[in-house]
Protein backbone atom coordinates (compact mmCIF):
# COMPACT_ATOMS: atom_id res chain seq x y z
CA UNK A 1 0.00 0.00 0.00
CA UNK A 2 1.45 3.32 -1.04
CA UNK A 3 2.05 6.07 1.48
CA UNK A 4 -0.41 8.95 1.48
CA UNK A 5 0.73 11.97 -0.52
CA UNK A 6 1.50 15.11 1.36
CA UNK A 7 0.03 18.39 0.22
CA UNK A 8 2.46 21.27 0.26
CA UNK A 9 1.54 23.81 2.91
CA UNK A 10 0.56 27.20 1.50
CA UNK A 11 3.26 29.78 1.96
CA UNK A 12 2.68 33.36 3.06
CA UNK A 13 2.98 36.11 0.46
CA UNK A 14 6.30 37.73 1.56
CA UNK A 15 5.89 40.83 -0.59
CA UNK A 16 2.41 41.36 0.83
CA UNK A 17 3.74 41.10 4.36
CA UNK A 18 6.37 43.76 3.65
CA UNK A 19 3.87 46.00 1.91
CA UNK A 20 1.37 45.83 4.76
CA UNK A 21 4.12 46.74 7.21
CA UNK A 22 5.04 49.75 5.05
CA UNK A 23 1.39 50.74 4.93
CA UNK A 24 1.19 50.64 8.72
CA UNK A 25 3.91 53.27 8.80
CA UNK A 26 1.76 55.49 6.58
CA UNK A 27 -1.24 54.88 8.84
CA UNK A 28 0.69 56.05 11.88
CA UNK A 29 1.81 59.18 10.00
CA UNK A 30 -1.81 59.87 9.02
CA UNK A 31 -3.12 59.35 12.55
CA UNK A 32 -5.20 56.32 11.54
CA UNK A 33 -5.80 53.15 13.49
CA UNK A 34 -6.64 51.10 10.40
CA UNK A 35 -7.32 51.33 6.68
CA UNK A 36 -10.23 49.72 4.87
CA UNK A 37 -8.97 48.66 1.44
CA UNK A 38 -11.79 48.10 -1.06
CA UNK A 39 -10.08 48.43 -4.45
CA UNK A 40 -9.33 44.91 -5.70
CA UNK A 41 -6.03 45.98 -7.27
CA UNK A 42 -4.87 47.31 -3.92
CA UNK A 43 -6.08 44.16 -2.17
CA UNK A 44 -4.01 42.09 -4.59
CA UNK A 45 -0.98 44.31 -4.08
CA UNK A 46 -1.15 44.01 -0.30
CA UNK A 47 -2.01 40.31 -0.07
CA UNK A 48 -1.60 38.44 -3.36
CA UNK A 49 -5.31 37.55 -3.34
CA UNK A 50 -6.78 37.55 -6.86
CA UNK A 51 -10.49 36.87 -6.31
CA UNK A 52 -13.23 39.12 -7.66
CA UNK A 53 -14.85 40.00 -4.33
CA UNK A 54 -12.74 41.07 -1.37
CA UNK A 55 -11.83 43.82 1.06
CA UNK A 56 -8.97 44.13 3.49
CA UNK A 57 -8.76 45.75 6.90
CA UNK A 58 -5.14 46.66 7.65
CA UNK A 59 -4.79 47.43 11.34
CA UNK A 60 -1.95 49.65 12.51
CA UNK A 61 -1.46 47.39 15.54
CA UNK A 62 -0.15 44.52 13.42
CA UNK A 63 -0.91 41.36 11.49
CA UNK A 64 -2.99 39.74 14.22
CA UNK A 65 -5.62 42.44 13.82
CA UNK A 66 -5.49 42.55 10.01
CA UNK A 67 -8.33 40.71 8.25
CA UNK A 68 -9.12 39.74 4.66
CA UNK A 69 -12.79 39.34 3.77
CA UNK A 70 -14.18 37.44 0.79
CA UNK A 71 -17.21 35.27 0.08
CA UNK A 72 -17.64 31.51 0.13
CA UNK A 73 -16.58 31.04 -3.49
CA UNK A 74 -13.01 31.95 -2.57
CA UNK A 75 -12.31 30.31 0.79
CA UNK A 76 -10.00 27.70 -0.71
CA UNK A 77 -8.31 30.23 -2.93
CA UNK A 78 -7.78 32.62 -0.03
CA UNK A 79 -6.31 29.85 2.07
CA UNK A 80 -3.81 29.16 -0.69
CA UNK A 81 -2.94 32.74 -1.59
CA UNK A 82 -3.05 34.40 1.85
CA UNK A 83 -2.55 31.70 4.50
CA UNK A 84 -0.97 34.18 6.93
CA UNK A 85 -4.08 36.36 7.19
CA UNK A 86 -7.22 36.03 9.25
CA UNK A 87 -10.14 35.38 6.93
CA UNK A 88 -13.70 36.63 7.26
CA UNK A 89 -16.12 34.84 4.95
CA UNK A 90 -18.94 37.26 4.14
CA UNK A 91 -20.56 38.43 0.92
CA UNK A 92 -20.65 42.09 2.03
CA UNK A 93 -16.93 42.31 2.60
CA UNK A 94 -16.29 45.93 3.49
CA UNK A 95 -19.28 46.56 5.81
CA UNK A 96 -18.69 43.31 7.67
CA UNK A 97 -15.03 44.18 8.26
CA UNK A 98 -16.08 47.48 9.81
CA UNK A 99 -18.55 45.62 11.98
CA UNK A 100 -15.89 43.41 13.57
CA UNK A 101 -12.91 45.77 13.91
CA UNK A 102 -12.19 47.53 17.20
CA UNK A 103 -10.07 50.21 15.52
CA UNK A 104 -11.16 53.74 16.37
CA UNK A 105 -10.17 55.87 13.37
CA UNK A 106 -10.55 53.86 10.16
CA UNK A 107 -9.41 55.36 6.88
CA UNK A 108 -11.10 54.56 3.59
CA UNK A 109 -10.18 55.39 0.02
CA UNK A 110 -12.64 58.16 -0.80
CA UNK A 111 -11.48 58.11 -4.43
CA UNK A 112 -12.80 54.55 -4.76
CA UNK A 113 -15.88 54.38 -2.51
CA UNK A 114 -19.18 55.56 -4.00
CA UNK A 115 -21.62 57.76 -2.11
CA UNK A 116 -24.05 54.85 -1.69
CA UNK A 117 -21.28 52.54 -0.48
CA UNK A 118 -20.16 55.19 1.99
CA UNK A 119 -23.66 55.35 3.44
CA UNK A 120 -23.57 51.58 3.94
CA UNK A 121 -20.17 51.78 5.61
CA UNK A 122 -21.37 54.51 7.97
CA UNK A 123 -24.30 52.34 9.00
CA UNK A 124 -22.02 49.50 10.08
CA UNK A 125 -18.91 51.30 11.33
CA UNK A 126 -18.22 51.07 15.05
CA UNK A 127 -15.54 53.74 14.95
CA UNK A 128 -14.83 56.94 13.01
CA UNK A 129 -14.55 56.79 9.21
CA UNK A 130 -11.85 59.10 7.80
CA UNK A 131 -11.10 59.93 4.17
CA UNK A 132 -7.67 58.55 3.27
CA UNK A 133 -7.25 58.41 -0.51
CA UNK A 134 -4.10 57.27 -2.25
CA UNK A 135 -2.15 55.65 0.59
CA UNK A 136 -1.71 52.29 -1.11
CA UNK A 137 -1.06 53.98 -4.45
CA UNK A 138 1.88 55.80 -2.86
CA UNK A 139 3.44 52.43 -2.11
CA UNK A 140 2.55 50.97 -5.51
CA UNK A 141 4.32 53.80 -7.34
CA UNK A 142 7.74 52.39 -6.39
CA UNK A 143 8.18 48.83 -7.64
CA UNK A 144 10.18 46.07 -5.99
CA UNK A 145 12.43 43.65 -7.85
CA UNK A 146 9.71 41.06 -8.42
CA UNK A 147 7.37 43.67 -9.88
CA UNK A 148 10.07 44.94 -12.23
CA UNK A 149 10.81 41.36 -13.30
CA UNK A 150 7.13 40.87 -14.18
CA UNK A 151 7.10 44.11 -16.16
CA UNK A 152 10.29 43.08 -17.91
CA UNK A 153 8.65 39.82 -19.02
CA UNK A 154 5.52 41.68 -20.14
CA UNK A 155 7.61 44.09 -22.20
CA UNK A 156 9.56 41.18 -23.72
CA UNK A 157 6.29 39.56 -24.82
CA UNK A 158 5.31 42.77 -26.59
CA UNK A 159 8.72 43.03 -28.24
CA UNK A 160 8.49 39.42 -29.45
CA UNK A 161 5.01 39.96 -30.86
CA UNK A 162 6.05 42.99 -32.86
CA UNK A 163 9.23 41.38 -34.17
CA UNK A 164 7.31 38.30 -35.26
CA UNK A 165 4.57 40.31 -36.93
CA UNK A 166 7.10 42.30 -38.94
CA UNK A 167 9.16 39.23 -39.87
CA UNK A 168 6.08 37.30 -41.03
CA UNK A 169 4.72 40.09 -43.18
CA UNK A 170 1.64 40.84 -41.08
CA UNK A 171 2.12 44.56 -41.69
CA UNK A 172 1.39 44.52 -45.38
CA UNK A 173 -0.97 46.36 -47.74
CA UNK A 174 -4.40 44.75 -47.74
CA UNK A 175 -4.30 43.55 -44.13
CA UNK A 176 -6.78 45.40 -41.95
CA UNK A 177 -6.13 47.25 -38.71
CA UNK A 178 -8.14 44.55 -36.92
CA UNK A 179 -5.99 41.83 -38.50
CA UNK A 180 -2.84 43.42 -37.17
CA UNK A 181 -4.30 44.00 -33.70
CA UNK A 182 -5.45 40.39 -33.47
CA UNK A 183 -2.07 39.11 -34.60
CA UNK A 184 -0.23 41.19 -32.01
CA UNK A 185 -2.48 39.98 -29.21
CA UNK A 186 -2.20 36.33 -30.20
CA UNK A 187 1.57 36.59 -30.50
CA UNK A 188 1.88 38.16 -27.05
CA UNK A 189 0.03 35.19 -25.57
CA UNK A 190 2.29 32.82 -27.51
CA UNK A 191 5.25 34.68 -25.98
CA UNK A 192 4.02 33.99 -22.44
CA UNK A 193 1.51 36.73 -21.68
CA UNK A 194 -1.85 36.04 -20.05
CA UNK A 195 -3.36 38.40 -22.60
CA UNK A 196 -3.19 42.01 -23.78
CA UNK A 197 -2.85 44.62 -21.08
CA UNK A 198 -5.39 46.91 -22.77
CA UNK A 199 -7.32 47.14 -26.03
CA UNK A 200 -4.69 47.16 -28.78
CA UNK A 201 -4.53 50.27 -30.95
CA UNK A 202 -3.64 49.88 -34.62
CA UNK A 203 -4.12 53.02 -36.68
CA UNK A 204 -3.13 53.25 -40.34
CA UNK A 205 -2.91 56.18 -42.72
CA UNK A 206 -5.04 59.14 -41.68
CA UNK A 207 -6.26 57.13 -38.67
CA UNK A 208 -2.76 57.36 -37.17
CA UNK A 209 -3.56 61.00 -36.44
CA UNK A 210 -6.18 59.81 -33.90
CA UNK A 211 -4.25 59.01 -30.70
CA UNK A 212 -6.75 56.43 -29.37
CA UNK A 213 -8.16 55.13 -32.63
CA UNK A 214 -9.92 51.77 -32.33
CA UNK A 215 -8.90 49.22 -34.96
CA UNK A 216 -11.33 48.99 -37.87
CA UNK A 217 -11.64 47.05 -41.09
CA UNK A 218 -9.67 49.78 -42.86
CA UNK A 219 -6.95 48.12 -44.98
CA UNK A 220 -3.32 49.12 -44.75
CA UNK A 221 -2.07 50.79 -47.93
CA UNK A 222 1.28 51.78 -49.45
CA UNK A 223 2.46 55.09 -48.05
CA UNK A 224 0.67 54.61 -44.70
CA UNK A 225 2.10 55.41 -41.32
CA UNK A 226 0.92 52.59 -39.04
CA UNK A 227 0.86 53.28 -35.30
CA UNK A 228 0.58 50.31 -32.93
CA UNK A 229 0.02 50.92 -29.20
CA UNK A 230 -0.17 47.63 -27.29
CA UNK A 231 0.99 45.75 -24.25
CA UNK A 232 1.11 42.38 -22.53
CA UNK A 233 -0.18 41.21 -19.15
CA UNK A 234 2.15 39.07 -17.01
CA UNK A 235 1.40 38.17 -13.36
CA UNK A 236 -1.02 41.09 -13.23
CA UNK A 237 1.51 43.64 -14.53
CA UNK A 238 0.92 45.67 -17.70
CA UNK A 239 3.47 46.60 -20.33
CA UNK A 240 2.90 49.48 -22.72
CA UNK A 241 4.70 50.23 -25.98
CA UNK A 242 3.98 52.20 -29.12
CA UNK A 243 5.82 51.91 -32.40
CA UNK A 244 5.01 53.59 -35.71
CA UNK A 245 6.17 51.96 -38.92
CA UNK A 246 5.87 53.13 -42.51
CA UNK A 247 4.63 51.17 -45.47
CA UNK A 248 6.81 52.51 -48.25
CA UNK A 249 7.28 54.61 -50.15
CA UNK A 250 7.85 57.39 -47.64
CA UNK A 251 7.13 61.09 -48.00
CA UNK A 252 9.39 63.85 -46.61
CA UNK A 253 6.73 65.06 -44.15
CA UNK A 254 6.46 61.57 -42.68
CA UNK A 255 10.19 61.29 -42.18
CA UNK A 256 10.22 64.79 -40.66
CA UNK A 257 7.60 64.15 -37.98
CA UNK A 258 9.06 60.72 -37.21
CA UNK A 259 12.49 62.23 -36.58
CA UNK A 260 10.87 64.95 -34.46
CA UNK A 261 8.95 62.50 -32.26
CA UNK A 262 12.04 60.31 -31.93
CA UNK A 263 14.03 63.30 -30.69
CA UNK A 264 11.26 64.29 -28.26
CA UNK A 265 11.10 60.76 -26.88
CA UNK A 266 14.87 60.73 -26.39
CA UNK A 267 14.68 64.05 -24.54
CA UNK A 268 11.98 62.68 -22.24
CA UNK A 269 13.90 59.47 -21.54
CA UNK A 270 17.12 61.39 -20.88
CA UNK A 271 15.37 63.59 -18.31
CA UNK A 272 14.28 60.61 -16.19
CA UNK A 273 16.15 60.37 -12.90
CA UNK A 274 15.34 60.39 -9.18
CA UNK A 275 14.39 63.75 -7.71
CA UNK A 276 13.07 65.21 -10.96
CA UNK A 277 9.47 66.47 -10.97
CA UNK A 278 7.48 64.50 -13.51
CA UNK A 279 6.25 67.78 -15.03
CA UNK A 280 9.84 68.35 -16.18
CA UNK A 281 9.76 65.13 -18.19
CA UNK A 282 6.72 66.43 -20.03
CA UNK A 283 8.43 69.79 -20.52
CA UNK A 284 11.63 68.24 -21.89
CA UNK A 285 9.82 66.23 -24.57
CA UNK A 286 7.27 68.93 -25.36
CA UNK A 287 9.94 71.61 -25.88
CA UNK A 288 11.43 69.61 -28.75
CA UNK A 289 8.06 69.45 -30.50
CA UNK A 290 7.07 73.04 -29.73
CA UNK A 291 10.40 74.48 -30.87
CA UNK A 292 9.88 72.75 -34.23
CA UNK A 293 6.50 74.40 -34.73
CA UNK A 294 4.35 71.34 -34.04
CA UNK A 295 3.38 72.09 -30.44
CA UNK A 296 -0.36 72.20 -31.13
CA UNK A 297 -0.16 68.68 -32.56
CA UNK A 298 1.23 67.10 -29.35
CA UNK A 299 -2.14 66.73 -27.64
CA UNK A 300 -1.62 64.48 -24.60
CA UNK A 301 0.70 64.13 -21.58
CA UNK A 302 4.14 62.69 -22.14
CA UNK A 303 3.40 59.48 -20.25
CA UNK A 304 2.15 57.82 -17.09
CA UNK A 305 3.06 55.33 -14.42
CA UNK A 306 2.40 51.68 -15.22
CA UNK A 307 2.11 48.51 -13.14
CA UNK A 308 -0.89 46.58 -11.83
CA UNK A 309 -2.98 49.15 -13.71
CA UNK A 310 -2.11 50.42 -17.18
CA UNK A 311 -2.34 54.05 -16.00
CA UNK A 312 -1.25 54.57 -12.41
CA UNK A 313 0.96 56.86 -10.31
CA UNK A 314 3.05 58.81 -10.95
CA UNK A 315 1.26 61.23 -13.23
CA UNK A 316 3.48 62.51 -16.05
CA UNK A 317 1.87 65.70 -17.36
CA UNK A 318 2.58 69.41 -17.51
CA UNK A 319 0.53 69.96 -14.34
CA UNK A 320 1.64 66.85 -12.42
CA UNK A 321 3.05 67.34 -8.93
CA UNK A 322 4.84 63.99 -8.47
CA UNK A 323 8.59 63.56 -8.14
CA UNK A 324 10.46 60.60 -9.60
CA UNK A 325 11.99 57.98 -7.33
CA UNK A 326 14.19 55.02 -8.13
CA UNK A 327 11.98 52.00 -8.78
CA UNK A 328 9.15 53.90 -10.41
CA UNK A 329 8.05 52.48 -13.75
CA UNK A 330 6.77 54.97 -16.28
CA UNK A 331 6.13 55.45 -19.97
CA UNK A 332 7.48 58.18 -22.22
CA UNK A 333 5.26 58.59 -25.29
CA UNK A 334 5.33 61.87 -27.21
CA UNK A 335 3.37 62.09 -30.43
CA UNK A 336 2.62 64.41 -33.32
CA UNK A 337 -0.76 64.09 -35.03
CA UNK A 338 -1.68 65.85 -38.27
CA UNK A 339 -5.45 65.52 -38.81
CA UNK A 340 -6.40 64.01 -42.13
CA UNK A 341 -2.81 63.05 -42.92
CA UNK A 342 -1.28 60.85 -40.25
CA UNK A 343 0.65 60.79 -37.02
CA UNK A 344 3.57 59.28 -35.15
CA UNK A 345 3.87 58.12 -31.54
CA UNK A 346 6.87 56.37 -29.99
CA UNK A 347 6.45 54.93 -26.48
CA UNK A 348 8.63 52.97 -24.11
CA UNK A 349 8.15 51.55 -20.64
CA UNK A 350 11.11 52.37 -18.40
CA UNK A 351 12.19 51.89 -14.80
CA UNK A 352 13.81 54.81 -12.99
CA UNK A 353 17.22 53.82 -11.62
CA UNK A 354 19.56 55.55 -9.16
CA UNK A 355 21.33 57.29 -12.03
CA UNK A 356 18.73 57.60 -14.78
CA UNK A 357 16.35 55.13 -16.37
CA UNK A 358 16.44 51.69 -18.00
CA UNK A 359 14.12 50.91 -20.92
CA UNK A 360 12.18 47.69 -20.40
CA UNK A 361 10.92 47.73 -24.01
CA UNK A 362 13.62 46.83 -26.52
CA UNK A 363 12.06 47.18 -29.98
CA UNK A 364 14.00 49.49 -32.27
CA UNK A 365 13.01 53.15 -32.35
CA UNK A 366 14.56 53.64 -35.76
CA UNK A 367 12.08 54.28 -38.55
CA UNK A 368 11.11 50.91 -40.00
CA UNK A 369 10.05 51.14 -43.63
CA UNK A 370 8.31 48.04 -44.97
CA UNK A 371 7.72 47.11 -48.58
Amino acid sequence: MSAPQRTARPRPHPAGTRRRESLRGLLVEAGLDALLVTDLVNVRYLTGFTGSNAALLVDARGEDDTVLATDGRYTTQAAGETPELRLLVERRCAPELLGVTTAGRVGFDSAQVTVDAHDTLLATARGELVRAPGLVERLRAVKDAAEIDALRLACAAGDAALAGAIADGVLAPGRTERDVARELEERMVAAGAAGPSFETIVAAGANSAIPHHRPSDAPLAPGDLVTMDFGALVDGYHSDMTRTVLLGPSAPWQEEIYALVDAAAAAGRDALRPGVPTSEIDAAARAVVTDSGYGEHFVHPVGHGVGLVIHEAPAMSATATATLEAGMTVTVEPGVYLPGRGGVRIEDTLVVTESGAEPLTASTRDLVVLG
